[in-house]
């Protein structure tokens, strides 16, 4: 019996399953093990029962049999608690399970319990009253990133192979950054989201946080295609994993641009310097066409703040706002900036301006380019109680800096992919490519590329 959970992707733990080198019950209780000694605080909730039964009868031949699997706490799952990391919820509990997690389960995944996450999804930081503070595997004073930090925790962290997130400003690719991790930001509507499924600001997309880009692909085999739920959701396309390399000869000749400062953001020198040095080995490893832009991408900080707030506030509802002392304060801070400036006509307007200038800003853009290359933080992570800072690699700048690089693609819609490409002080640095909407293959053949040619660390280093 294995004493620790599997430390290689998900892909080559279905393998050993079918070859009969391990089973999913002695994986499950690996991983169930491992949680419990871990000190990264990556689960807020835990179903041994349930994942033991479904571990037991797991069908290895189907795409994720018996692989086990953290669902991410701002996820439904029938049953479970639905608190969105905040004590002003903390005795909700789901009555339906989201079409992302069950067509996961339907290919033979094994549900474990809930990753932590930051409240509602607002910061690039996993630490809540409710909750804690969740903890980087690379090291334990330093964030995991959000919102979907504990599944990154989890993952990069050797506890299991996939856990799911979420990414409506970089919440899969900040936290795969700071971990070491693949996360892709599938463009809009390719896994779809529901039932009850609420329109709001249209920025949000469902994921994975994985180690491989075939575990990825996968992913996407398993989990993308309509659903009537979502109105928003994209046709299926399958192919994913069988496709993987199938696009080189479409990347090259493509035009690229490197941008240090992408949107703005001010980056660290170092992160900067590592990421444009992989980037240029991409671009000769892939035969790109190298050109320079200058397109200037608006500010969008304040629209997606306000846009997102009132999906905030609908979940609050008459918690609000006397629960203002139970959140933590980056929530408070924006559930007050938000209240006190009304969500009036006035306010949409500009909202919606806004919005409609950034979108002007990257069809501009990608009518110079096919691909942009940026980083996917603008630093290493930084400590896990926070802050969120405001200081990158010695630059001063302002707190809304950390979402500068994600947030466009949030916005627009397009598809986003962080590609882990070395370490700065012993921390991981993400490489950040961007798409044009429903180039998503082509994005991962770039990360496996990046994979085949550099491999990184599946695990963080140093025991479980």
């Amino acid at each position: 019996m294995s004493e620790t959970p599997w430390q290689g992707d998900a892909c080559g733990l279905v393998d050993a399953f079918r070859a009969g080198d391990r089973h999913p019950t002695e994986e499950l209780e690996a991983t169930l093990s491992a949680i419990e000694g871990s000190e990264l605080n990556a689960f807020s909730f835990l179903d041994p029962d349930a994942a033991l039964a479904a571990a037991g009868a797991a069908d290895v031949s189907a795409p994720f049999g018996g692989v086990p699997l953290g669902i991410k706490e701002l996820d439904q799952v029938e049953g479970w608690p639905d608190t969105e990391a905040c004590v002003a919820l903390a005795d909700h509990v789901a009555g339906w399970t989201t079409t992302h997690v069950e067509r996961l389960v339907g290919a033979g995944a094994v549900p474990v319990g809930l990753t932590t996450a930051s409240e509602f999804g607002g910061v690039n930081l996993t630490r809540t009253v409710l909750n804690g503070v969740t903890r980087n595997p690379w090291n334990t004073d330093r964030t995991p990133g959000g919102s979907s930090g504990g599944s990154a925790a989890a993952v990069a962290g050797g506890l299991l192979t996939l856990a799911t997130g979420g990414d409506g400003g970089g919440s899969i690719r900040i936290p795969a950054g700071f971990t070491g991790l693949l996360g892709l930001k599938t463009t809009y509507g390719r896994i779809p989201r529901g039932p009850h499924f609420q329109v709001g600001a249209l920025t949000v997309t469902v994921g994975g946080l994985t180690r491989s880009v075939r575990d990825t692909a996968r992913w996407l085999d398993v989990a993308n295609g309509a659903d009537v739920h979502d109105p928003h959701s994209l046709p299926r396309i399958d192919g994913w994993e069988a496709g993987l390399g199938a696009h080189l000869d479409e990347l090259r000749g493509l035009r690229v641009a490197i941008i240090d400062d992408f949107a703005g953001a001010v980056v660290s020198p170092a992160t900067s310097t590592l990421v444009r040095s992989a980037a240029e080995a991409l671009v000769e490893d892939l035969g790109l066409r190298r050109v320079d832009v200058d397109v200037s991408i608006p500010s969008v900080g304040t629209a997606w703040s306000l846009a997102n707030m009132a999906g905030t506030f609908a979940v609050l509802g008459d918690t609000w706002p006397a629960c203002a002392d139970d959140l933590t304060p980056e929530m408070r801070f924006a559930c007050e900036w938000a209240w006190q400036r009304g969500l009036d006509f006035g306010a949409l307007v500009r909202l919606e301006e806004r919005r409609t200038a950034l979108f002007e800003a990257m069809a501009t853009l990608f009518t110079e380019v096919d691909l942009v290359i940026t980083s996917t933080n603008p630093d290493v992570a930084f400590a896990a109680e926070g802050p969120l800072p405001s200081v990158f690699g010695g630059v001063e700048d302002t707190m809304a800096n950390n979402g500068r690089l994600t947030i466009p693609s949030n916005l627009y819609g397009n598809p986003a992919i962080s590609i882990p490409v070395g370490v700065v002080d012993g921390l991981p640095v993400g490489m950040q490519v961007l798409g044009r909407h429903h180039a998503d293959a082509l994005l991962l053949d770039a990360a496996w590329v990046v994979e085949r040619e550099r491999p990184w660390p599946l695990v963080a280093p140093g025991p479980v």
